[in-house]
């Protein structure tokens, strides 16, 4: 039988503290911004309007930053929140990503890397899962990574403005626009800089999924601690409640 955590009322909703309410504000953006994937790409694919598109897109990635800034203000934050927008933001940017590599628009290899990353944080997030089982928070080198990427596609999808790179890998890097001295969509700089944010998020997730394995693999009582429905203390005991936020104990 899993042990409960302790901890004061006013600590559920907050990021350390999620609680398990699904219809909170903060979800229903989530939940749009999915709704709104879905219908881009299908003005995309179908070469309805893509201005409409383009603004649909632009809609979209602009809630990114608002979810989670309105759960943290409100002290809404939920479990569902934390596991569903990196997989709607993931499919956000899939949806852009494929859209322009099939127009041609993109550098394939763009789509390799983006792809692959998540492809790798996804397995390794299920060996973490094996030994440490609360989810690893959201990093914010990963959300810097993708509001470059959705700038940057929102921007190639707009394809303007263009402008001309600097030469820095030689006329003949047809692989690497923008770099190659040709004209290019400033786009695609955006995009340059959501991939190297994007490599650095798999370092760090790869390092904090390393000490998560090794913290359980040390202190595996601790995993035993039913977090999704803590005990909730309504003393006024200030002392229990710092303890127990500090040091995350079980009681």
């Amino acid at each position: 039988m899993s042990l409960k955590r302790k901890i004061k009322k006013e600590l559920i909703g907050t990021s350390d503290y999620p609680s398990n309410k699904i219809f909170t504000i903060s979800n229903v953006i989530t939940f749009t911004r999915l709704i709104l994937t879905f219908v881009f790409l299908y003005l995309f694919i179908t070469n309805e309007n893509r201005y409409i598109a383009l603004i649909i897109y632009a809609i979209a990635a602009s809630t990114d930053w608002m979810d989670g800034q309105i759960a943290r203000m409100t002290k809404t934050v939920s479990w569902l929140g934390k596991m569903m927008d990196p997989v709607v933001d993931r499919a956000l940017l899939f949806t852009g990503v494929l859209g322009l590599v099939g127009r041609g628009e993109l550098p394939l290899w763009v789509c390799v890397v983006i792809i692959g990353r998540d492809a790798y944080l996804a397995c390794g997030n299920m060996i973490v899962h094996r030994f440490h089982k609360r989810p690893i928070d959201v990093v914010y080198t990963g959300k810097i990574a993708t509001a470059l990427l959705m700038s940057g596609f929102t921007l190639m999808l707009l394809g303007l403005p263009v402008v001309e790179g600097p030469n820095l890998l030689g006329s003949s890097a047809a692989a690497f626009p923008g770099l190659n001295g040709h004209e290019a969509p400033l786009g695609i700089f955006f995009v340059y800089l959501g991939v190297v944010f994007s490599l650095i998020t798999a370092v760090v997730y790869t390092i904090k999924g390393t000490l998560a394995i090794r913290r359980a693999q040390t202190h595996p009582e601790d995993e035993d601690v039913d977090f999704l429905n803590p005990e909730i203390d309504d003393s006024d005991e200030m002392a229990g409640s710092g303890a127990t936020a500090g040091s995350g104990r079980v009681e």
